[in-house]
């Protein structure tokens, strides 16, 4: 092996099929227990019609919110108000509410 390749630290290849190889034999559960946690944010992109986006950052801007915040309170506040109730008891915005600020 040359003296500048660099070989993978768990699977301790130098080439990136060998790597290929390797991981498609092994999980990387196995070898976790020493990599750290780690916390990420999924976002997605809904595309909107320019004319109703301009109208969202107006709105953004009155309220002194982000783009962002304004349309994510909207949505949980839609998907509150179309929660079905069920024979358990009655199902409210304010608990739909407070079950989306839980999962933050």
């Amino acid at each position: 092996m040359e003296a500048n390749k660099k070989t993978s630290s768990i699977s301790k290849s130098d080439s990136l099929e060998k790597m290929g190889e390797f991981w498609d034999k092994h999980d990387f559960t196995e070898f976790d227990s020493d990599a750290p946690d780690v916390k990420f944010e999924v976002t997605c992109a809904v595309p909107v019609e320019i004319n109703l986006f301009t109208e969202i950052e107006k709105q953004a801007h009155q309220r002194g919110v982000s783009v962002e915040t304004l349309v994510n309170l909207w949505l949980q506040q839609k998907i509150a108000e179309n929660i079905p109730t069920g024979p358990k008891g009655k199902y409210t915005q304010r608990t739909a509410q407070r079950q989306v600020a839980e999962k933050k």
